[in-house]
């Protein structure tokens, strides 16, 4: 697979990243683009356009919270919390996610003659 070829995200996809990644615990914007760049072995690289409105309107939603933390660099940075209403919302998309795929599995699986 070519890595440099640009893929588009489904809507909802980079919320539901960042929101599992908070799950286990908090991070900063860097830190997060990171761990999805090390967790999808480089498939997807997730650039600051895309990540800080992300967190921005996850804010707006209750979704997160921020607040300004130390970096192990001794860098001022902002730490982002998953909230209980991000907890729920992670919980929603990951189960309808679940049965989108399982719908697509189904139509791309060959049917048994």
């Amino acid at each position: 697979m070519d890595l440099k070829k640009q893929r588009d995200l489904f809507p909802g996809a980079l919320e539901m990243m960042i929101l599992r990644i908070l799950k286990r615990r908090s991070m900063h914007g860097y830190a997060l683009s990171q761990e999805i760049r090390t967790a999808s072995n480089d498939l997807l690289l997730v650039e600051e356009g895309s990540l800080y409105p992300a967190l921005q309107r996850m804010l707006k939603q209750g979704w997160v919270k921020a607040e300004w933390a130390t970096s192990a660099t001794n860098r001022r940075v902002r730490s982002y919390t998953i909230t209980p209403s991000g907890r729920k919302h992670l919980d929603e998309e990951v189960s309808s996610f679940e049965q989108m795929i399982e719908g697509i599995r189904r139509i791309l699986t060959p049917a048994e003659s």
